[in-house]
């Protein structure tokens, strides 16, 4: 390979070790180039690209790129699985882990998930959990409803925010209108019980009043009759 090639195959690598938060490293070493090229099939499907590397030029790449982690894992014969943004990292482990045990070859080593280092064991791991599809609908189920709230607000526009707001607070009020009103409706015997000994208490007293008037009056007609008798 020319001088020139090799610059061309170091900077192709370092742009996708930099673009790529999630890679995983395996020993091809046996498997036959079809067997390569369906794997290399089956991971395109993931958002996943399967390239055989030379260790040399990737370590030039890795330490561009800053990808230290990766160092260890370039030993023998090398192929990664370079995932793109959308890829679906469990699908990917997943049919690695099938190539391997199909193959009895194709070996595991490590790599790299959102930036941190992975163990084979970790990947082994990963290809065990649901389709992540489905694994975002379990975690997304368990807070559905707050989520799509705070998600809803935030992707309002601000005038549909506002009024959001105000159509909430005119809710509280009303409710609050509601509450009061069964108080009101329940203070009101309470003052038609005081007012009723009120009215008692004045009849009584116009009663107590007219009685000393009357024996009055028949006093006097008495003492009149006896005046002319």
């Amino acid at each position: 390979m020319q001088k020139e090639d090799k610059q061309k195959v170091v900077a192709d690598l370092t742009d996708r070790l930099k673009s790529s938060e999630t890679l995983i490293v395996a020993d091809y070493r046996g498997l036959t180039m079809p067997q390569i090229d369906d794997l290399r099939s089956e991971l395109l499907k993931h958002g996943a690209k399967f390239t055989v590397v030379k260790n040399t030029l990737t370590r030039r790449a890795a330490e561009a790129a800053g990808a230290d982690a990766l160092l260890a894992l370039l030993e023998g014969p090398t192929a990664i699985a370079f995932l793109e943004t959308d890829g679906d990292p469990v699908a990917v482990a997943k049919a690695i882990g099938a190539t391997a045990r199909e193959t009895k070859v194709l070996a595991v080593r490590g790599g790299i998930l959102d930036g941190r280092p992975i163990t084979a064991e970790d990947i082994e791991s990963l290809a065990k959990l649901p389709p992540l599809d489905q694994l975002r609908g379990q975690v997304l189920g368990a807070i559905a409803a707050p989520l799509y709230a705070i998600v809803g607000l935030f992707n309002a526009p601000l005038q549909n925010l506002v009024g959001l707001i105000d159509a909430r607070i005119e809710q509280l009020g009303g409710e609050g209108v509601a509450d009061s009103e069964p108080e009101a409706a329940e203070s009101e015997p309470t003052m038609e019980t005081s007012d009723q000994p009120a009215e008692e208490a004045t009849a009584s007293e116009g009663a107590d009043s007219e009685e000393p008037a009357e024996e009055a009056e028949a006093s006097d007609e008495a003492e009149k009759e006896e005046s002319d008798g």
